[in-house]
């Protein structure tokens, strides 16, 4: 089975005309009824009844076409995909992210190369450091903000791209709120709003209170920063947040004060599957990323 027998099959199946389809493929007609016949037998039924002077598809070739067409358009897509493959200025970059790099960081970094390179599409999704690790090693992405770096990973290797401090984060009428910092230990007793379990946050937050000398009472949980500063904004406790997370401000905004003890820090890495080389365009958009986070 050729691809040009698909071709020829699909159109005369549309046209359902065997010369206006040689018309359109511009081939003599002969060519054409030939290939069909080809196919015809290499599959073993008719695909094709004479009605009259047009051409309907059997029962067996309403089935056959639905694959025909479905192989087509991948073909297309493959062909497209190889093109875009080798060129950096044209395709589309498949990026995954943690949401707490997608309020800020990532809209401006992509805002800004899209204004140098404005062929360039972008596929974003955003997932949690377990899912971007799996969506990357699956192939459904092709690089990866994540935090914390993965130092040692079999699969997946890059650049640790910045070290990001996390400040605590208070109701604007909290006792301590107007803080020059604050010391961990002071917030023994409070009731602190985390991120759920499967958010690397969390752990970091833990850790933190407890080289601090105390566990954390949890009071709320949520899953994203906005949520976690909505919450501790309107009264419901204290926690921790990353100061990229900071940056937009909101009528529900809490006070935020750096911490002075124990030294609070999240890693921001970019990564990519080990031992394989990425599309161009990907490629190209990894070395921006990383001069840019150079420049910070």
């Amino acid at each position: 089975m050729e691809f040009r027998q698909l071709q020829y099959f699909v159109t005369v199946a549309r046209l359902e005309h065997m010369t206006h389809a040689a018309e359109e493929l511009r081939v003599a007609q002969s060519a054409i009824s030939r290939q069909i016949h080809q196919l015809e037998e290499e599959l073993g039924v008719e695909l094709f009844a004479q009605k009259g002077r047009n051409l309907k598809l059997t029962s067996a070739g309403r089935l056959f076409l639905k694959r025909a067409e479905s192989l087509l358009v991948d073909l297309d897509r493959s062909v497209l995909e190889v093109r875009e493959f080798i060129d950096p200025e044209a395709g589309e970059i498949r990026i995954g992210f943690p949401h707490s790099l997608g309020i800020h960081l990532l809209p401006s970094v992509v805002a800004q190369y899209r204004k140098l390179h404005p062929n360039v599409k972008f596929r974003l999704k955003q997932g949690t450091f377990h899912i971007l690790i799996h969506d990357l090693c699956q192939g459904e992405i092709d690089l990866a903000f994540i935090s914390p770096f993965p130092e040692h990973r079999e699969q997946v290797e890059g650049e640790l791209l910045l070290t990001e401090q996390l400040r605590v984060i208070l109701p604007s009428n909290h006792p301590l709120a107007g803080s020059p910092e604050i010391h961990l230990k002071q917030l023994e007793e409070e009731s602190f709003v985390m991120f759920s379990e499967h958010y690397s946050l969390r752990a970091i937050v833990l850790e933190a209170c407890l080289q601090a000398g105390f566990t954390p009472k949890i009071g709320f949980e949520g899953e994203e920063t906005d949520t976690i500063r909505g919450l501790v904004a309107a009264g419901l406790g204290v926690s921790l947040l990353p100061e990229m997370a900071l940056i937009e401000t909101s009528p529900m905004m809490p006070a935020s004060i750096p911490v002075s003890e124990p030294r609070v820090v999240r890693t921001v890495g970019l990564i990519r599957r080990k031992g394989e080389r990425l599309p161009l365009v990907a490629e190209a958009f990894r070395k921006y990323l990383i001069e840019y986070f150079q420049q910070l």
